[in-house]
């Protein structure tokens, strides 16, 4: 019987600690398993700043902690064996391609072999024309930046049997990562469905990282997690039958227990019975957990669907400017006079003939509840009159830069034109990009993979 294989998690989200990789590579490496080590680092705000970041630099628009997330992991993982696969290469993956070899060279290692897998981006002329035909008049071409379908695992699985060391995707479905590996060591069917749906499951674990192993389940007092500073990031075992065991890295902090993975089971979960995936539909409505020892989780009873004659594509258009302005109000009647700097803001940019939506949060006091619009800022929450600490925050997006110009002009004035006590301003503007999603056939997508050369 095919051994089982390891896939570790390197991060969970662009951003993401680039110390944390080291720990799973070294528990693969002393494990003597076959391994895998993975990086999910692109959600859809991800490969929207990537878009922005490539106009400006075309060598750009990849994962900009590149180089800090492999450098400590690509000797050994080159040394051991370990392939590597991510979707850092996020609206650029041939240059990211290109800066691993670069990476490699500088690090004093052998040219490693680096498989591109495209046919995620539908921004060629006859993608805009399919995007055109369904999505119909709400398809802006003008403003259109790009167009990227969900792909599943086939480039992957196929890049890694071409005997790939690192595979770089872009818009890969984030279990896809764990979906192609398994599918090249074990030699499944693709249309295997239940096995498939038990690595898109372990994917699906992984995918966010140390969410899974305390992290984010961490609530003190509630759900106290040991040496959360130190949490080690997630591993899964999967068998050849498909079975699932979750675990961290050796020597670290979290906690992997059935309440931290049931809490990631469901993440993102729409429907328990048919979670859509490139690859399958997969059913966890009947999945069991069990503690199969200290910080390890076995997974079973997953089953699969036939996977959907349809991709989820994003389409990102320009969506003009985003500014924001922040202000502190401290001492007795803080949250009243940070709603009075609110209102006077609002006052000025209607004086000025800027009659939009601002939104104010009243951090401290009303941010995580409150709305775009800024509706919910006249009404006065229980206790607020205790707040002795409250930051303002003005935020609003608009075409026109001038306008977002304008309110960080307002918000600065604060300083002098009152209310009393105000401090620390802090103003940002930066280009924006609207999303929107749609369903696209199957077949007009057609993942590749390409072997990038040094």
């Amino acid at each position: 019987m095919t051994a089982s294989l390891l896939i570790g998690s390197g991060a969970g989200f662009s951003g993401d600690r680039t110390d944390a990789a080291l720990p799973v590579v070294r528990t693969l490496i002393a494990s003597g398993q076959p391994g895998v080590l993975i990086f999910e680092t692109l959600a859809e705000r991800t490969l929207a700043l990537a878009q922005l970041a490539r106009r400006q630099d075309p060598a750009g628009g990849y994962e900009p902690l590149l180089d800090a997330l492999l450098s400590p992991v690509l000797g050994p993982c080159l040394a051991h064996r370990i392939p590597i696969v991510g979707n850092f290469g996020a609206a650029n993956p041939r240059a990211a391609a290109r800066r691993v070899l670069a990476l490699a060279a500088s690090l004093g290692l052998p040219a490693p072999r680096v498989a591109v897998v495209e046919g995620d981006d539908l921004s060629h002329p006859a993608g805009r024309t399919l995007l055109q035909g369904i999505v119909g008049a709400d398809f802006d071409a003008a403003r259109l930046v790009c167009a990227n379908a969900y792909i599943g695992a086939q480039g992957i699985a196929d890049a890694l049997r071409a005997g790939a060391d690192v595979v770089v995707c872009g818009r890969v479905a984030d279990p896809a990562l764990a979906v192609g590996p398994a599918m090249a060591h074990f030699g499944w069917s693709w249309q295997d469905w239940d096995r498939l749906a038990c690595a898109t499951i372990a994917g699906h674990l992984l995918e966010c990282g140390a969410q899974v192993t305390g992290g984010y389940f961490a609530d003190p007092g509630f759900k106290d997690v040991p040496d959360v500073h130190a949490l080690g990031y997630p591993i899964a075992q999967l068998g050849a039958d498909g079975g699932i065991e979750i675990f961290k890295a050796a020597g670290t902090g979290g906690c992997v227990d059935l309440r931290t993975v049931k809490e990631q089971l469901l993440y993102e979960v729409h429907d328990p019975a048919a979670y859509l995936t490139p690859d399958v539909v997969a059913d966890i409505s009947a999945v069991t957990l069990a503690q199969a020892g200290p910080d390890r989780v076995a997974v079973r009873q997953v089953r699969g669907h036939p996977r959907p004659e349809q991709l989820k594509a994003n389409l990102f258009y320009e969506g003009g400017w985003i500014a924001e302005g922040e202000i502190s109000y401290a001492g007795p009647n803080a949250a009243a006079r940070a709603r009075l700097a609110a209102q006077i803001v609002r006052r000025r940019m209607e004086g000025l003939g800027h009659a939009v939506p601002i939104r104010f949060d009243l951090i401290g006091v009303l941010s995580v509840f409150a709305d775009d619009a800024g509706a919910l800022l006249g009404q006065p929450r229980p206790g607020e009159d205790a707040a002795a600490d409250v930051r303002l925050r003005a935020a609003l997006a608009h075409d026109e830069r001038e306008v977002a110009q304008a309110l960080l002009r307002e918000v600065n004035a604060l300083y002098t034109c009152g209310p009393a006590g105000g401090g620390g301003v802090r103003t940002a503007l930066r280009p924006r990009l609207n999303a929107t999603s749609c369903l696209v056939p199957r077949g007009a997508v057609s993942p590749s993979h390409t072997l990038i050369a040094s």
